[in-house]
């Protein structure tokens, strides 16, 4: 029996193969090697699915806020569930504290903060910039 290209991925096993003689031979549906060629495609996507979401979050390439006016500056986690985020609102930057059904504001800063290692961009997000056209 041949297999052409990628065929054996995209069909399922139920369906008829065709051997060298033209003659339909049928696949035997839950036979070991399909069930682990099964098995790996689906932890392949699965495993796509989460590299994507971490590459999101870690490169905080999610829409923070629709015209920019609000934005996170730094976030702390305190606990399992609880955090402290300090944001951005226009000119005047706000400490929040974040807990499940609670957002508490804890200060106002008179001098924003600005943290020196963001300021200069790395090579990559200014190659991500360019290549979005946002310089």
């Amino acid at each position: 029996m041949r297999w052409t290209g990628l065929s054996i991925l995209f069909w399922p096993a139920g369906l008829m193969a065709q051997s060298t003689a033209q003659q339909a031979i049928a696949i035997d549906p839950v036979s070991p090697s399909y069930m682990m060629k099964l098995t790996a495609g689906l932890l392949a996507v699965v495993a796509i699915i989460f590299i994507v979401a971490w590459m999101l979050k870690r490169f905080n390439l999610t829409q923070q806020s629709q015209n920019g006016l609000i934005r996170v500056i730094a976030g702390l986690p305190l606990g399992t569930r609880d955090r402290i985020v300090l944001l951005q609102v226009g000119n005047e930057q706000i400490l929040v504290g974040l807990s499940p059904g609670r957002i508490e504001k804890l200060h106002t800063l008179s001098a924003p903060v600005v943290d020196e290692r963001k300021s200069e961009t790395t090579p990559f997000a200014s190659k991500v910039n360019e290549l979005m056209g946002k310089d």
